[in-house]
Parts: structure tokens; sequence; C-alpha cells
């Protein structure tokens, strides 16, 4: 199969999975997401692979851009709003290599660990949070 080939849900089908997602987490995480951006694309592009140092751009499904809330400070004033990307092209290919997860789980589980990143949560607590958001 081509991987540049990604037929299947829309950027704007992930987005919404995604955003029901962000809307039934706890209260308690809900209300510090502040204004992290949400954007879908259909792939990373070569300096976001290099950054996380991966090759190819199958193999990043998400990535968390920003300052984990734990490590910001006032002094960070005026920088970049932190954001969440989700790869489309990945995350399907995924969905139909699995054929064991529903897309709106996997986008859930996805958009969940990237979040995770943003409160500095570890594996563990990732999975505790997926957990409540159900």
């Amino acid at each position: 199969m081509n991987w540049r080939n990604i037929t299947g849900a829309s950027a704007a089908e992930i987005e919404a999975i995604a955003r029901r997602t962000l809307d039934g987490l706890p209260l308690h995480f809900a209300e510090h997401l502040g204004d992290i951006l949400l954007q879908i694309e259909d792939f990373a592009d070569d300096e976001t692979l290099a950054a996380v140092d991966l090759d190819h751009p199958t193999e990043l499904s998400g990535i968390y851009e920003g300052i984990p809330l734990h490590l910001k400070s006032i002094d960070q004033s005026g920088t970049m709003p932190d954001r969440i990307r989700l790869f489309r092209g990945p995350i399907l290919m995924e969905w139909r290599e699995r054929g064991d997860i529903s897309l709106e789980r996997l986008v859930a589980h996805v958009t969940i660990h990237e979040v995770g990143h943003h409160f500095g949560l570890s594996d563990d607590d990732m999975h505790g949070l997926e957990d409540a958001a159900e």
C-alpha cells in the first residue's frame, strides 16, 4: 500500500472525535487545557520527525508541542501557544492494520496521550486519564 494514499475519515472527522475526547476529560483536567490548539494534518513534516528522532512520516500519529504545565513560568510569556497535532495518515493506517479497535477509540487514545504530555504525566497516569475520559 502506498503510504501517501490515505483514504478514510477526513481531517474534520478526526478533529471532531478529538474534540469530543477533550470535552469528555474530567473537569480538573479540562479546566487546565487553556488555549491549547488542536490541529489535524495528514503527516508530520521532516522537521517534526527529526525533532523526535523518527525517519518516516507513518511512525508519528501525534505530538504535543509546548511547555508542560508543571514547567511553565511567567518568564515564558510571549511564547507560541501549546498545541496538539494529530496525524491522520498514521492514525488511519494503524486503525486498519490493527482491526481490533474503533477509530474513535484510537483517536481518543492518541489525543489523551498528547494531553498527558501537556500535563507532564507518566504513561501510567495517561492510561488512568484515558480510563476516566471513557
